[in-house]
């Protein structure tokens, strides 16, 4: 999940029913209040991010000091009249201030805000200013750091611009429907598992084969709404996926390029490129299993559920031996390293693969999260617990690409090879799912993609 322009825009009051829930909607004018997320910059100087202890979770900008910027791109001001502007900030030391700025670094004062120490580095307060006049409809806005004494003097979680009161740190989060849920739960508890036969396999494992469906610079969990504002996406599964996708459409849409049938999700990652060439998956194998000590409580996923793993905004080298990283598989394995030392090169007889897991444990209580993982965690121990009990489904994705390599290496559309992320948004038929999940997963049992043991 996250794109070029980077800039995740999340709305703090426009809530859309969808057929099977209720989904966050992105970017209009119309919105009341826009919120922008500090670490989702499409260019910046001096600029760092951390996990933030903030209410929500996800990432701050860390560290900022004189003269330190970020860019954000189409930034939402809605029309004429007051413009009410909030930043959400933490600081140990104060003494500076952050300008906003339309247009460059030094293009005209949006919004200033003048920062005082809040009791460290992760003590987080909200300050709030009005422009009584303002550019209108969407604009680049700069985020400018300006400090007399040296030194850092303040993290940023988040700016929001509107026409009322600053946002609620629930902004991004997308709550079950719990009617549909208990249902979809209903069902699944009542079903009865089939036996597993003496020979099977005692692994909890079944899975989804999936082809390249199409591609396009779109991200629905990331960009609702907004086509064209990601970077380019290789997508898999649902042939109907695009900028404007939801839950309903998905399970409207028959097409897939995924087998079983039923599974009428969307996944996708960032494209791959070879010399400029784009390199589609030849095939994915889409794992959905178990790392829990005891597999026996774990759940499906609601329907609507969605959920990134990976980070396209990290940005480092990836030499041999990296943890999460791309490899050769099959006869003559890796033969060499590209000139850069990011990338594998590949026998004629290998394939060039990636493997991406996601989180496997959910909070309970939503389909989506700002930062789209602070609902999930990785079970690190074994179990599923603290504000993640719920044991979910561990997807993975088995990538595998029709190419070896050279000494040119290859180039994500995200950026260098350390961005791999994947996406998922889960549109499954309901008793097709509770039904590997309860013969495969809970009774740990290796079964196929149609099921089977």
């Amino acid at each position: 999940m996250y794109p070029s322009p980077r800039i995740r825009i999340l709305l703090a009051a426009v809530l859309t029913a969808a057929a099977t829930g209720v989904v966050l909607t992105a970017g209009s004018a119309e919105a009341a209040t826009v919120t922008v997320q500090a670490e989702s910059y499409a260019a910046q100087s001096g600029a760092r991010v951390e996990p933030t202890a903030d209410a929500g979770g996800g990432q701050n900008v860390s560290y900022l000091a004189e003269g330190d910027w970020m860019r954000y791109d189409g930034v939402e001001l809605g029309g004429a009249g007051t413009l009410t502007v909030s930043a959400r900030v933490a600081s140990a030391v104060g003494t500076g201030r952050v300008e906003l700025r339309t247009g460059s670094t030094a293009g005209p004062l949006l919004a200033q805000f003048t920062i005082a120490a809040t009791g460290g580095w992760q003590s987080w307060t909200t300050l709030t200013t009005t422009a009584a006049t303002h550019p209108t409809g969407r604009q680049t806005v700069f985020a400018v750091l300006r400090n007399t004494t040296g030194g850092d003097f303040v993290n940023i979680n988040w700016f929001s611009f509107g026409d009322g009161a600053p946002p609620t740190t629930e902004v991004g989060w997308v709550p079950v429907d719990q009617a549909a849920w208990n249902a979809q739960l209903a069902e699944f508890r009542a079903l009865t598992p089939r036996p597993v036969p003496a020979n099977a396999v005692r692994v909890p494992e079944f899975n989804a084969t999936c082809a390249y469906s199409h591609s396009g610079p779109d991200d629905p969990i990331i960009f609702p709404g907004l086509p064209g504002a990601s970077h380019m996406h290789s997508f898999l599964g649902n042939h109907g996926t695009d900028a404007h996708t939801t839950t309903g459409t998905l399970l409207a849409n028959a097409g897939t390029s995924c087998r079983p049938a039923p599974d009428l999700s969307a996944y996708w990652i960032p494209t791959l490129y070879e010399n400029d060439r784009a390199i589609e998956p030849k095939d994915v194998v889409v794992y959905y299993g178990s790392r829990l000590t005891d597999p026996a409580p774990t759940v499906p996923f609601p329907q609507g559920f969605r959920m990134i793993a990976g980070d396209a905004r990290l940005q480092s080298p990836t030499p041999a031996g990296s943890v999460n990283a791309f490899y050769c598989a099959g006869p003559g394995g890796e033969v060499g390293r590209s000139a850069d030392g990011n990338w594998p090169v590949c026998a004629p007889t290998a394939t060039l693969m990636f493997h991406l897991v996601f989180q496997d444990c959910w909070d309970g209580e939503h389909l989506d999260s700002p930062t789209h993982k602070a609902h999930v965690a990785y079970s690190y121990d074994g179990t599923c617990r603290g504000e993640h009990p719920v044991a979910i489904p561990n997807l993975s994705f088995l990538i595998a690409y029709p190419t070896s390599g050279s000494a040119a290496g290859f180039r994500l559309a995200s950026g260098m090879a350390s961005s791999m992320h994947g996406d998922a948004f889960f549109a499954w038929d309901n008793r097709a799912l509770g039904e590997r999940v309860k013969n495969c997963l809970v009774q740990r049992a290796k079964c196929n993609t149609n099921g089977d043991f």
